[in-house]
């Protein structure tokens, strides 16, 4: 099962900071990160590829972005 990380609305390092803690966690195989800025999604999807997730898709709705990342 999924698990989601809402971060919209927090700056740098508290989105990346909440998605290593799912990730160190280890109770789940695919998390959904919602983030609203460039900078976040960049760190974001640094941080988890850089501990061997996989970025699976990344979406933008008007700004608001949802990284998916999975279990590589």
């Amino acid at each position: 099962m999924a698990k989601t990380v809402d971060a919209r609305g927090l700056s740098c390092p508290q989105p990346v900071l909440m998605t290593l803690d799912v990730i160190k966690a280890g109770n789940t195989d695919e998390i959904s990160v919602l983030v609203d800025n460039e900078a976040s999604k960049e760190n974001v999807c640094r941080a988890a590829t850089n501990r061997g997730w996989v970025i699976a898709d990344i979406s933008d709705e008007s700004g608001e972005f949802t990284i998916t990342i999975k279990k590589g």
